[in-house]
């Protein structure tokens, strides 16, 4: 997995650097001072997974997030996991919502951190309870839907539905497959073929939008 660094502390830089180097299977490629330059290495160096840190000098992490998720090939590739000390509301809505596909703290770790960038790299998306804690209380404040924009989903099956909003809730492949009795295999088809459905680029993005139109409620599960 090749990583790209995104931070205007060197020494942050570094510490990343030397942490994830000395994890198997992870080759950190290349540093970003802001998030211009970021964006324009991810274009450049094509990395699986960026480590973006949000408050930048210039360019933010949310704006360069937003830049390389606009940009990405076919392959889904790079994703963004977004770092940063700030453990705001705001940021964990706005990140998500910019197309970044995991939140981690900057006190985790180096497990963790090998951990979410193989996670990120996967495929899957990051969204740890606190995240999810967060996320959940923004919706609240933003109020919910009046009435859940059915339409938004009529392409999706009965199963997919029930699917997207066990994603929504948090649950993972394995979560999900264990309340539905089936398979995790049959899971993982089920979440491939909502995401092809709606366009979606992968949980998190699918998590936020059974939010959006109202399919699953803060605090009050699934519609």
């Amino acid at each position: 997995m090749r990583v790209l660094i995104a931070d205007d502390q060197a020494m942050v830089r570094e510490g990343f650097s030397v942490l994830l180097g000395a994890q198997p299977g992870i080759e950190v490629v290349g540093e970003a001072v802001d998030g211009e330059q970021a964006a324009v290495r991810a274009a450049r160096l094509r990395p699986d997974v960026v480590l973006m840190d949000v408050r930048m000098p210039g360019t933010n992490g949310l704006e360069a997030t937003r830049r390389i998720a606009a940009e990405r090939e076919e392959g889904g590739r790079p994703r963004v996991l977004i770092l940063t000390t700030f453990d705001l509301d705001e940021y964990v809505y706005e990140a998500l919502r910019a197309g970044a596909s995991g939140f981690l703290l900057k006190d985790a770790s180096a497990r963790q951190l090998a951990d979410a960038v193989r996670i990120v790299a996967a495929g899957e998306a990051l969204l740890a309870p606190t995240v999810t804690k967060r996320l959940l209380a923004e919706f609240t404040r933003l109020g919910a839907p009046r009435a859940p924009r059915m339409d938004r989903i009529r392409d999706l099956t009965e199963r997919e539905t029930e699917v997207l909003a066990l994603i929504a809730q948090g649950l993972s492949n394995g979560e999900i497959a264990a309340r539905l009795t089936v398979s995790e295999a049959t899971v993982k088809t089920h979440v491939s073929r909502v995401l092809v459905k709606l366009g979606l680029r992968d949980r998190t993005q699918a998590a936020v939008f059974a939010y959006e139109i109202g399919l699953v409620t803060p605090g009050g599960g699934s519609v």
